[in-house]
């Protein structure tokens, strides 16, 4: 079978570089009261194809910080039934006090149910998303994700998906 690559490689570099650019910037008095989250989420999977379906998604973000990365573990479906669980790492850099962009990297596994087939089970999900955020310290903001498996299997169409989030601190929950 003949190897496909959909150049997310690329579109991962970018990310990855940005991520580590916006990571040096960040303000680290701003990020200090911010708790740990609970992200909801809904949009589109797979923008860039004829194949668009819906998604909705969930994710945990730790407040915890080694140097200035944060772990995080989320999870979503599409409306074709497609899966994905990963785990991996984020950079909130403030842009004064309200503004908040995220680049965030991770790994997963993904089932395809009825809809588009990436490839493999492993696939890496690199984002970036930039959030309003409130008083009490939730955020609203749209996200942009590339997931794809990096080459690693024979077939590689990766996938480009959309979604608003809004993100509520869990102490606010309990």
């Amino acid at each position: 079978m003949a190897r496909r690559n959909d150049g997310g490689y690329s579109v991962k570099k970018i990310l990855c570089l940005a991520a580590i650019a916006v990571a040096m910037a960040t303000t680290p008095a701003a990020a200090e009261d911010d708790p740990e989250f609970l992200s909801f989420s809904t949009g589109a999977f797979d923008i860039n194809d004829n194949d668009t379906t819906g998604m909705l998604g969930v994710e945990y973000r730790s407040d915890f910080k080694k140097f200035f990365l944060t772990p995080m573990a989320g999870a979503f479906v599409t409306a074709k039934g497609g899966v994905y669980g990963y785990g991996g790492v984020f950079v909130d850099v403030f842009l004064g006090h309200r503004v908040v962009l995220r680049p965030s990297f991770s790994a997963g596994a993904y089932a395809d149910g009825n809809g588009k087939d990436l490839g493999g089970v492993l696939e890496f999900r690199s984002a970036i998303a930039l959030a309003w955020r409130f008083d009490d310290r939730s955020r609203l903001g749209i996200e942009f994700a590339h997931l794809s498996n990096a080459g690693i299997y024979d077939v590689n169409p990766g996938t480009e998906n959309l979604t608003v989030n809004y993100s509520m601190p869990l102490d606010s929950l309990f």
